[in-house]
């Protein structure tokens, strides 16, 4: 029986200990105090306020949740950045071998590798870091801004000053320039409201400028993302009140669609508008030019990286995307640059209007350059004179200048004797003058032909009816001249069928007279004459 009581009285205490503990969580009886006299917070689990049995305590307390022994190498402090404790003059032994200091080896040194370390050469020994032992404690170790220095941040504060004070300067210049150009156009009579109408214009610039940075247009509170709850955002209404809504701009049923879910109408509501009085194009319009078409090529570029093996996400790592977009677009035009430059470095650019070089226009070049170590020429600056198929500085037939170095009438040359034919042996300026003189014989007999043929028109007409034209009516002959021309030609005849009697001599005489002419024709044989043989 004493035992069943224990064991109810045991049971009856926990369920009142229960009761009271839910009663202190409710704020219906006081808080229960621990060893020291301060207040356990009731909804602390029972778990964690009672201490084991090994301490012996006799009422609940939170000191066995505290760490017992405290350390006194806990503080808050930071390192002091960049202290320095003592500078040798001289290398000390174990200290670094790269920059002299003894509180780090060669491996840990930070300072850059010396082509000779300290240890060599005993110079320029740094001096030994400040080294503190010590350990945050728990807020030390979580606090962000542990060891920052506010005075950092001065000088991004000046710089942003210096700007908005130079945007100030410059933007009141700008005015005093307009102000200058409409004073020019305007009258002298208004020279006294000058300055109130620059101090009005000022104050108007500053009134705007201070509502373009308030504008805020409509606010709409309304929950976001949503299907049954979430997060609430900011929706603004960016269209102002006093602006047609896009669905009153065409009323016809018609006409581009709208949905008043998204407020977007893709097409033109008025496509036969006047392009330069149209202020709304439809939505398409804004989705195919400004940064939205820039967007839509970063995202094209994005896919494209992705299928070729490039670990890249427009919607992971938008920035890394746009970082690799710019420097694909920096390297393709450095390749376009580069493969232009080099297509113009290899064929030339016939627009440009600098003078080609001899070598280029010879098709060759041997210019021989050398360099030393350094990337110095030793060698080679002169330039060198293109060659040509033909053996320089060989003189043929007591020639001084090479064949090609004279150029007249469409034929190459000596300029020594100005002599066309290439074995031709040199006459030299005797040559010269030959040639000169033999140039103007040649002119004046050209001028006294000429001359001549008008004085002797006449004969030459008489003589082509001679020698073997029709004989004209008018033709008289003398019968005496006639008879000796005969005489004469019959003594020719025999003269050619004897050889012994041809003479060896003979002088031609080319002045021919008519009875000449008609005894050569009465004597002549004809070879299709049928007495032929008979005359014989």
């Amino acid at each position: 029986m004493a035992t069943a009581s224990v064991a109810f009285k045991s049971r009856e205490d926990h369920r009142k200990q229960l009761e009271l503990e839910e009663a202190r969580k409710a704020g219906l009886a006081p808080a229960e105090l621990d060893e020291d006299g301060k207040e356990i917070n009731p909804h602390i689990p029972q778990y964690m306020s009672s201490a084991p049995w090994y301490l012996n305590a006799e009422r609940p307390s939170l000191k066995h949740q505290r760490k017992w022994k405290s350390d006194p190498n806990y503080t808050k402090s930071w390192y002091d950045r960049g202290a320095k404790i003592y500078q040798a003059d001289r290398y000390r032994k174990g200290s670094c071998e790269n920059c002299g200091a003894m509180t780090h080896d060669a491996k840990s040194c930070m300072d850059r590798p010396r082509i000779l370390g300290a240890k060599w050469t005993g110079k320029h020994i740094a001096p030994d870091e400040k080294i503190e032992q010590f350990e945050l404690d728990y807020d030390g170790k979580r606090d962000r801004w542990n060891g920052y220095d506010a005075a950092s941040y001065a000088h991004i504060i000046e710089r942003y000053e210096a700007r908005d004070e130079a945007r100030k300067k410059y933007l009141k210049d700008q005015q005093l320039k307009k102000l200058e150009e409409k004073n020019n156009k305007e009258d002298e009579e208004r020279g006294d409201s000058e300055d109130e109408d620059f101090e009005d214009v000022l104050k108007v610039d500053e009134a705007k400028v201070d509502e373009s940075k308030q504008m805020d247009f409509a606010k709409v509170e309304k929950r976001v993302r949503t299907t049954g709850g979430g997060s609430t955002g900011t929706v603004r209404n960016l269209r102002i009140r006093e602006d047609t809504a896009k669905y009153l701009l065409n009323l016809d049923v018609n006409s581009a669609h709208y949905d008043p879910k998204t407020r977007s109408m893709r097409e033109d509501p008025l496509p036969d508008m006047d392009p330069n009085e149209k202020f709304y194009a439809g939505d398409n319009q804004n989705r195919v030019s400004g940064q939205a078409l820039e967007f839509k090529q970063l995202n094209i570029h994005a896919w494209e990286a992705f299928d070729k093996g490039h670990d890249v996400h427009m919607q992971a790592a938008p920035s890394q995307a746009e970082l690799l977009y710019k420097n694909y677009k920096v390297n393709k035009e450095k390749l376009k640059s580069q493969t232009k430059e080099d297509i113009m470095e290899k064929y030339g650019n016939a627009a440009s209007e600098e003078i080609l070089p001899r070598e280029l226009l010879l098709g060759q070049s041997e210019r021989e350059v050398e360099y030393d170590c350094a990337g110095r020429i030793v060698k080679g600056q002169e330039m060198s004179i293109p060659r040509s198929k033909y053996e320089e500085d060989v003189f043929i037939n007591n020639h001084t200048a090479v064949w090609g170095s004279w150029w007249k009438d469409h034929q190459w040359g000596y300029k020594c004797c100005k002599q066309t034919i290439r074995n031709s042996y040199c006459t030299g300026a005797a040559g010269i003058e030959a040639a000169e003189a033999s140039a103007d014989l040649m002119k004046a007999n050209i001028a006294r032909k000429e001359s001549a043929e008008d004085t002797h028109a006449l004969v030459e007409e008489k003589r082509l009816a001679t020698w073997g034209t029709e004989v004209p009516d008018d033709l008289v002959l003398d019968q005496q001249k006639l008879a000796e021309a005969l005489k004469k030609e019959d003594e020719k005849r025999r003269e050619e069928r004897d050889e012994r009697k041809r003479k060896y001599n003979v002088k031609y005489n080319d002045e021919v007279t008519p009875e000449e002419m008609e005894a050569y024709r009465m004597k002549k044989v004809l070879h299709d004459d049928p007495m032929r043989d008979f005359l014989h």
